[in-house]
């Protein structure tokens, strides 16, 4: 089974994300920011990140450049989640280390295709 960590500051974004995952097969953790969801990643990494871009603590953005620097931290696919749909913001996110750009609010038809689209549903 697939292991997900959703990172997201929004408790219905998480409720609603582990709904969709759960259906997909996958075993889901959840972390309320970046810095949460960074210590998890190294405690036990997952195979795919949900990452919210606008967070108190660790934004996505900080998140996703400190992931990417840790022993194994290459290997999660990186899903960022975002109300920034603007073409600077998605650049940013892929040169950061993302593999792929969802926008809020999305449903499981839209998540399930991002993920495959990074191999993993």
């Amino acid at each position: 089974m697939k292991n997900c960590l959703i990172v997201d500051d929004s408790r219905v974004i998480r409720k609603v994300s582990r709904h969709i995952l759960e259906t997909l097969g996958f075993s889901v953790d959840e972390a309320e920011n970046g810095q949460e969801g960074l210590n998890k990643c190294l405690e036990n990494m997952p195979d795919v990140v949900l990452l919210d871009w606008n967070m108190p603590v660790m934004t996505g953005i900080e998140f996703i450049h400190q992931l990417r620097k840790h022993e194994g931290g290459d290997k999660p696919k990186v899903v960022f989640c975002t109300t920034e749909n603007d073409v600077a913001h998605i650049r940013e996110a892929i040169s950061a280390g993302a593999d792929e750009y969802v926008m809020k609010p999305f449903d499981h038809e839209t998540l399930q295709i991002k993920l495959q689209l990074v191999g993993m549903a």
